[in-house]
């Protein structure tokens, strides 16, 4: 597999995470504004997902099905978190968190790649980002 197909792979790993994890949250917290906007934006990240596996695809490879065992740590350390404090509240702040992360890894891989990969992140980074400035913002209200 080459380097543009592994970067593309990883970022499908990583924004996998954030799909989960969004998914994960939306069940364990009780504010329905909340549940709504986890669903949103799990379904932003499956987008994204869609829009890499499909370019990975059409290099012959094998898009990436899993995550990563940082964000299954995370999703573990959050739960532990939330049984011991204000779920809404942890939850949002680690999907903050999970956030900047993915939009990292993004912005890390755009000055790195090739052109045809770099045009498929530059229009997925500023949904990207979207996301992670919704959460900001949520955070920032509680």
């Amino acid at each position: 597999m080459n380097q543009s197909m592994n970067q593309l792979n990883e970022l499908i790993e990583i924004t996998r995470d954030g799909q989960h994890f969004y998914q994960h949250a939306l069940t364990e917290v009780k504010d329905t504004e909340l549940q709504h906007l986890f669903r949103d934006l799990a379904q932003a990240k499956t987008h994204i997902i869609q829009a890499l596996s499909v370019k990975v695809a059409a290099n012959h490879q094998q898009p990436a099905q899993g995550g990563t065992l940082a964000g299954s740590m995370r999703e573990l350390y959050t739960d532990t978190r939330a049984r011991l404090g204000d779920p809404d509240k942890v939850y949002v702040e680690q999907l903050e968190q999970m956030e900047d992360r993915i939009v990292q890894a993004f912005e890390d891989a755009l000055s790195a790649a090739e052109p045809d990969v770099r045009a498929l992140l530059a229009i997925e980074l500023p949904k990207l980002r979207a996301c992670q400035e919704r959460m900001r913002k949520l955070r920032g209200d509680l």
